[in-house]
């Protein structure tokens, strides 16, 4: 079986699938670096309180939680599915910024959520 490579034919789908590796892979690297901004922000604006939470378990729940954030990350895949075929594919490959700014925004605010509500108010 070939491998697909750069040189694939634009209607293919490794060329689609490339072309969408090619642009999401290296901005999710941005958005975990933007998540964990997030996380380090709290600890260092909340500090004393948060001592007592650092603990190895949750430590592996921040790593369930991350592996959970990387897999909805995944999303952005399912919308280049989508549009595929569409009339307006060159729009979108223009405009996906705006699905990775949106996607990054709700991770924060669901991160903040979940910091503020199931952590905050039970160390002590």
């Amino acid at each position: 079986m070939d491998t697909p490579s750069a040189d694939s034919p634009p209607g293919t789908s490794s060329a689609a699938f490339l072309d969408a590796l090619r642009y999401w892979e290296p901005r999710r690297i941005a958005y975990n670096l933007v998540l964990a901004a997030v996380l380090f922000a709290w600890l260092a604006l909340t500090w004393p309180h948060f001592r007592a939470a650092l603990s190895g378990r949750a430590l592996l729940e921040l790593l369930a939680l991350a592996a959970i954030a990387n897999a909805a990350y995944c999303a952005a895949y399912c919308a280049e599915v989508a549009v595929r075929h569409c009339a307006f594919r060159g729009t979108w490959k223009s405009r996906r910024w705006i699905l990775w700014l949106a996607g990054t925004l709700f991770a924060v605010v669901l991160e903040c959520y979940w910091i503020a509500d199931e952590i905050y108010p039970y160390v002590r």
